[in-house]
């Protein structure tokens, strides 16, 4: 397991944090999400994704514990979808709350992760 936290901005430790954990379960390389995707750590997420990727035939994105997704969140989602589908690995999110779900359908997105879009289904 992999762990990593990630600070919006070092000088306030109250503000919110994006919080990334990655292990193996069974057929998939899970990265679990909590805290805030914004513009100041998306490219972290990307990143360190977009490393498990050649890795991977299956990454699950778990967002259960995810509380906020601004524009550049759903952009490094965007594209780590494209990067996997380009080195044929699944790409997967789970466990959408509303707020994701309401900006991925306003942005007509919601079809690409159809089949994970059902935020009601927990991840073993």
């Amino acid at each position: 397991m992999i762990q990593f936290l990630v600070r919006m901005n070092s000088t306030d430790a109250s503000l919110p944090h994006l919080r990334l954990r990655v292990c193996a379960k069974e057929d998939a390389t899970v990265v679990e999400c909590s805290g805030r995707l914004t513009a100041d750590v998306a490219a972290i997420l990307k990143n360190e994704v977009r490393d498990l990727i050649p890795r991977s035939k299956r990454i699950v994105i778990d967002l259960t514990e995810l509380t906020h997704m601004d524009s550049s969140g759903l952009g490094a989602l965007v594209g780590l979808y494209v990067s996997a589908r380009r080195a044929s690995c699944e790409l997967r999110l789970v466990n959408l709350n509303k707020q994701v779900r309401e900006l991925l359908g306003m942005t007509n997105l919601l079809s690409v992760f159809e089949t994970c879009g059902q935020y009601f289904i927990k991840m073993p």
